[in-house]
């Protein structure tokens, strides 16, 4: 898979992921830029299974592996069976561990998520690997005879999240991970020619181990790099919502929830995700960049965004059915359009209450806590605000029937422009 309308003339594919500020840490600019400009180089990307799914702080290390295989590299996209297992040090305590066969289930539905984003034909086609073949193979006494001897243990006790960790202590298990990563680049690059290894910024020291270890075994050339930490103008974490994580999985994270999460980007950081997750042109992204700054209540950069990553991740109908939603919420597209999968998401998102029987519409405002009292209720009934399947209601004593149930079970409530709730009859 290449697109050879990706960065040509002004811009080397080098030039570009520095303008987009992709490129945090190198091995060396000059002979990172000579394998990345200088024809078709295997790299590789690991994603351990901590959980059942990837989450969005994973997306920029899948998008790369798009970037660079457009651009003709060839992708060796690895999924931590045996890594899994161990656990990367963190700074605060040890990390629990899971059994096996369950790491086993996570680690085939990783590399199921992952397949859709590269190709895996052509001269440059993608590959899934699992540590678990080679590392699973290897006794204790191979791994510390040849492994574990060319690791000087000062250089690992230097590494900043194992001396956050020595005053309250780190498990050998944990201290060894950085050997086990860094074997498997030795061994990608033994076994396919692997060339370059990226990763996030808080992987260059397991990285640059197996740039070392390559080296201290008369292999190579082989360089890295890392891409930045993520951010978000707020001081919040990102890739959290106001429900928790966003994931890639549909079923752990509604396409719709998916999409409003980048719709609802902070001004601030559009700009700085368009450059690290979209594909669009320069022109492009400092086209929509300006938008925000002179029409920032337009949001259209970050709907550009939402559509685009919506479309990667779950496909064209899923975006279709997420933009229809947010447009249907808000009286711009019909309710009657929408699955009920997206509308069950979609109030999900801004509050679903479940309810037997049906009370009136002031009882539902209340129920579904837009509004405190009954009092309330029906003053903002009278002032023409309260909305129910996007028809205003006059009548501070309305009522609903079934017959007014989206899909036979659902109501979307509103107050004034832009609050709302929902409501579910039955379970």
């Amino acid at each position: 898979m290449t697109d050879r309308n990706l960065p040509q003339g002004r811009d080397s594919l080098t030039d570009d992921l520095l303008w987009r500020g992709l490129i945090q840490d190198s091995t060396g600019l000059d002979e990172l830029r000579a394998l990345l400009d200088g024809g078709s180089a295997t790299f590789y990307v690991g994603f351990d299974p901590t959980a059942p799914s990837l989450h969005v702080g994973n997306l920029m290390q899948v998008v790369m592996a798009r970037r660079l295989q457009l651009a003709g590299h060839r992708p060796l996209l690895l999924v931590g069976g045996a890594t899994g297992q161990i656990g990367d040090p963190k700074e605060s305590a040890e990390r629990t561990l899971n059994p096996p066969e369950v790491i086993a289930g996570w680690v085939q539905r990783i590399r199921d998520q992952l397949s859709p984003f590269v190709s895996y034909t052509g001269e440059n086609a993608a590959q899934l690997v699992n540590n678990l073949d080679w590392t699973g193979e290897m006794s204790v006494v191979e791994f510390l005879r040849d492994v574990g001897k060319h690791f000087p243990v000062n250089k690992m006790l230097a590494r900043e999240v194992v001396k956050a960790r020595l005053e309250t202590g780190i498990s050998y298990t944990e201290f060894s991970y950085q050997l086990l990563q860094a074997n498997d680049f030795f061994e990608l690059h033994r076994r396919h020619g692997c060339q370059l290894q990226y990763g996030g910024s808080d992987q260059w020291g397991n990285i640059t181990a197996g740039v070392d270890y390559i080296r201290r075994r008369g292999a190579g050339p082989v360089e890295a790099f890392t891409t930045p930490l993520v951010t978000k103008s707020d001081g919040t974490k990102f890739g959290k919502s106001e429900t928790g994580a966003v994931w890639l999985d549909p079923q752990m994270t509604s396409p719709y929830a998916f999409y409003q999460f980048w719709v609802n980007a902070d001004d601030r950081d559009v700009g700085r995700y368009l450059r690290y997750f979209s594909f669009r042109s320069r022109e492009e992204i400092e086209e929509l960049e300006k938008a925000t700054a002179e029409r920032p209540q337009a949001r259209l950069a970050q709907r550009a965004l939402a559509e685009e990553l919506t479309t990667l991740v779950h496909g064209e109908r899923e975006m279709a059915q997420a933009v229809a939603a947010s447009q249907a919420l808000f009286g711009r597209g019909s309710l009657d359009e929408l699955s009920p999968e997206t509308l069950r998401a979609a109030l999900t998102e801004a509050g679903l209450v479940h309810l037997d029987e049906l009370p009136d519409v002031a009882g539902l405002l209340k129920e579904s806590g837009l509004v405190p009292s009954m009092k309330e209720a029906r003053r903002v009934i009278a002032e023409g605000g309260a909305y129910v399947n996007n028809v205003r209601i006059a009548d501070v004593d309305a009522t609903v029937s079934p017959a007014d149930l989206l899909h036979g079970r659902y109501l979307v409530l509103r107050r004034g422009k832009r609050n709302f709730a929902g409501v579910e009859l039955g379970r």
